[in-house]
């Protein structure tokens, strides 16, 4: 029995913060319903509100313009199906833009509105996952609804220019969605400066519980509703409301505000260690993503001549917890459509295998894995037929 538990998987979710556990375990006392008008509704009411005010905090927006959802895919996709109802509908703006290295729940919703005979634009990247503004600029006129690029890669980690995409949509007169879940609480994020009109967020990608998230909508805007049937978020997103969730999400972004610049230092010197060793143990490997404008804790190596599926494995028999690609993706044969845009063949994104480090893992976690790792690779190379 292995009691080893090094999670190094923090881009497909979080370890929830024992502060974060401690608010949502106390929020179950608050058994009223937050649309109710008595005390314990009011109680709720006011919990949910200084919640709004944490999550609003930690990404530059006014409390006003969260709103809260069950997470980043809701998020996504009620912007996506925002711009389908009102905007494709309602008016001359016809057509979406997009990066070819979206999360699937941005992808695969524009792949059904193309179906559904709406015109979509997917903008490639270059080897380093950075999207081609030259090309973006070139796509941009005014039949453009909306352009919506992730603010930082979940597979790679390569951060975009966000405000130059939102330069690009305003000179054309486009809204600007920017999927911001790999960011929020990792890099530095003001959805104002960026000038962005909606963001996506995510609690459990920042140490806060699953199945709660948020999407930020620039004051002003009049959003069509996903989930109707209710009046809850002034008509904008029915349901009654997650109290639990939503207290952790705001007891989760509050931490994260108030600790974002140490930790991204301190995850920052981990994989700098973690990076500076596979390089100096293992030979002929290959770093995905973009050298410098990257998220502190990502680091995607290829293996050439071991299997990503392979390697997983045997370091999971080691109490060590990696991925070959997105979470989102597990169980799939096929190599990272995230790679392979970026121009790494098929055979290199097959042994490709994501680290991402988060404030819990420590140096001497990443020195057991530059232990246990070299000698894995060379296994797997001796008895590779490629």
């Amino acid at each position: 029995m292995i009691e080893r538990n090094i999670y190094m998987d923090n881009n497909a979710t979080t370890r929830i913060d024992p502060v974060v556990k401690e608010a949502v375990l106390k929020s179950f006392d608050l058994s009223g319903n937050a649309s109710s008008m008595h005390g314990p509704g009011r109680a709720a009411s006011a919990a949910i509100n200084r919640a709004r005010i944490q999550t609003a905090k930690l990404i530059g927006a006014d409390p006003e313009e969260i709103i809260f959802t069950s997470g980043g895919s809701e998020s996504n996709n009620t912007v996506l199906h925002l711009i389908y109802t009102q905007m494709f509908e309602n008016s001359g703006r016809k057509r979406i833009i997009t990066s070819s290295i979206e999360h699937p729940s941005v992808i695969e919703t524009v792949e059904a509105f193309k179906k559904k005979g709406v015109p979509v634009t997917v903008i490639g990247v270059d080897a380093y996952g950075k999207l081609d503004m030259e090309a973006l600029r070139g796509e941009a006129a005014d039949d453009v609804a909306l352009i919506s690029v992730m603010m930082a890669n979940n597979e790679i980690g390569t951060i975009q220019d966000i405000a130059r995409v939102a330069e690009i949509a305003a000179s054309c007169g486009a809204l600007v969605h920017t999927d911001a879940v790999q960011a929020a609480g990792k890099i530095v994020l003001d959805v104002h400066e960026l000038n962005v009109d909606f963001a996506s967020i995510s609690g459990h990608k920042l140490h806060g519980p699953k199945g709660i998230g948020a999407l930020y909508i620039r004051k002003g805007l009049n959003i069509e509703p996903l989930i109707h049937g209710g009046h809850q978020e002034h008509g904008q997103r029915a349901g009654t409301y997650n109290t639990p969730g939503i207290i952790g999400l705001g007891a989760a972004a509050d931490i994260a505000f108030r600790e974002l610049a140490a930790d991204m230092v301190y995850i920052q010197k981990l994989k700098d260690r973690l990076y500076h060793g596979i390089k100096r143990l293992i030979p002929d490997v290959h770093i995905n993503g973009h050298p410098v404008d990257v998220l502190p804790g990502t680091l995607n190596v290829s293996f050439p001549g071991a299997e990503g599926e392979s390697i997983l494995l045997y370091l999971d028999m080691e109490g060590i917890s990696v991925s070959t690609g997105s979470a989102c993706a597990t169980g799939s044969l096929e190599p990272s459509y995230v790679l392979i845009e970026t121009g790494v063949g098929a055979e290199l994104a097959h042994g490709s295998i994501r680290f991402s480090l988060g404030k819990f893992n420590t140096e001497n976690e990443v020195d057991f894995v530059l232990e246990i790792l070299p000698p894995v690779i060379k296994r797997l190379r001796e008895m590779s037929t490629l």
